[in-house]
């Protein structure tokens, strides 16, 4: 309560939380600029880089794993907002989604060492793959079977099988052949090439019988 009119006082709160947690994750961004390992980045040394107190980095995450995931997060282009308009569109967005981190992770020295990194701590790689793989796998999944309740996609697909199928020759050209072409346009075509033989079969027109 504010006493000089008796009114509510402003919830500080929450901003000054956004502050540190920013802080502290632009502290670890700023040890990995310098060339820091993963493995050399202790909780001491990222609360003394970003100011804060240990207990304000134990407060947010449960340990580095965590925060590291979210440091990566944090350096990757934001999760699109899917339209809703058709599988078809849909799937394009979350396609260009991957495309565009593909671009970032090439031109970002940051996410290309801590991918690689990750990869070599099992600890690190199964939190991020349980907080960032996992759930946009899950939405893809999703997308294909909202498709074959509307009609959009044949009934018998096996859809975990059929999200591979569109996710992989994305993550092919983005990580595992990273000098290949990302151009504009290739999420749509990859979507446009699949669909073309997954869509239902309409029923055959009955011909006129002839005089």
């Amino acid at each position: 309560m504010n006493p000089a009119d008796g009114q509510p006082s402003p919830a500080r709160g929450r901003p000054r939380s956004e502050a540190v947690e920013r802080a502290i994750i632009e502290g670890v961004m700023k040890l990995l600029e310098e060339g820091v390992p993963l493995a050399e980045l202790s909780i001491e040394r990222i609360a003394r880089t970003a100011g804060v107190g240990k207990a304000a980095i134990y407060r947010r995450w449960s340990g580095k794993e965590e925060l590291f995931v979210d440091v990566v997060r944090a350096a990757e282009p934001p999760d699109a907002e899917l339209p809703g308009t058709s599988m078809r569109d849909d799937l394009v967005v979350l396609l260009e989604s991957l495309r565009r981190r593909g671009l970032v992770s090439r031109s970002s020295v940051i996410l290309h060492n801590v991918h690689v990194q990750m990869k070599s701590s099992p600890k690190i790689w199964a939190a991020y793959h349980s907080l960032v793989v996992a759930p946009r796998r899950r939405l893809g999944i999703e997308v294909l079977r909202r498709g074959q309740r509307n009609g959009e996609l044949r009934e018998d697909v096996d859809v975990e099988l059929l999200n591979d199928l569109f996710v992989g020759p994305m993550l092919v050209r983005s990580v595992m052949l990273p000098d290949a072409d990302l151009p504009d346009g290739l999420s749509e075509q990859i979507v446009d090439t699949l669909l073309e033989g997954l869509r239902p079969v309409s029923s055959p027109a009955v011909s006129s019988p002839r005089a």
